[in-house]
């Protein structure tokens, strides 16, 4: 086996397991960011052994900065308490999270995904739509607008690219 063989393997795995990492952090997508910050700097990694396009590599490593820079917001609201209701910062300060929702929809039908992950993020699209319904009966609205737009975003994204994407065609022997 080549230098170039070990790579491909090293990236098709790595791939693999940040995508699952990234999907199976979605399902709870706040105590999943444990999963889903790693996961995407798997994907990261993926991108530069595989010797990815120099667009797609960039790409991927904004996904993970992206994430990195939410999940970061994210723990450190919930170590001063969290925001809104009785924490005394506004509801405003969530705003601070969207760079992890917006690299994880980025990293999920992103450039260089798997066709495979892309299939399975219509699926946690729907999830968050079906989370979005449950968090109406917790009255908040925020939570709501979030999980709806990240659920449609998601599914728009990799109804897009799965349209977009060519099929490849097995080859034949004659």
């Amino acid at each position: 086996m080549n230098v170039i063989d070990v790579r491909a393997l090293w990236s098709r795995i790595l791939t693999i397991a940040g995508g699952i990492g990234m999907v199976v952090g979605a399902l709870d997508p706040l105590e999943g960011s444990l999963l889903i910050l790693p996961g995407s700097g798997l994907l990261a990694l993926g991108a530069y052994l595989g010797q990815a396009e120099h667009r797609t590599f960039v790409y991927r490593v904004w996904a993970f900065v992206l994430v990195l820079i939410g999940v970061g917001a994210l723990w450190g609201l919930s170590m001063m308490g969290g925001f809104g209701g009785s924490s005394g910062r506004s509801n405003w300060w969530g705003m601070l999270l969207l760079p992890y929702f917006i690299g994880w929809s980025m990293g999920i039908w992103g450039a260089g995904s798997p066709r495979w992950m892309t299939w399975v993020g219509i699926g946690v699209g729907l999830w968050y739509l079906f989370l979005e319904s449950c968090s109406w009966g917790w009255r908040n609205l925020g939570i709501a607008i979030i999980l709806t737009t990240m659920g449609i975003l998601t599914i728009i994204g990799c109804t897009y690219r799965l349209c977009k994407r060519p099929k490849v065609k097995e080859k034949t022997e004659a």
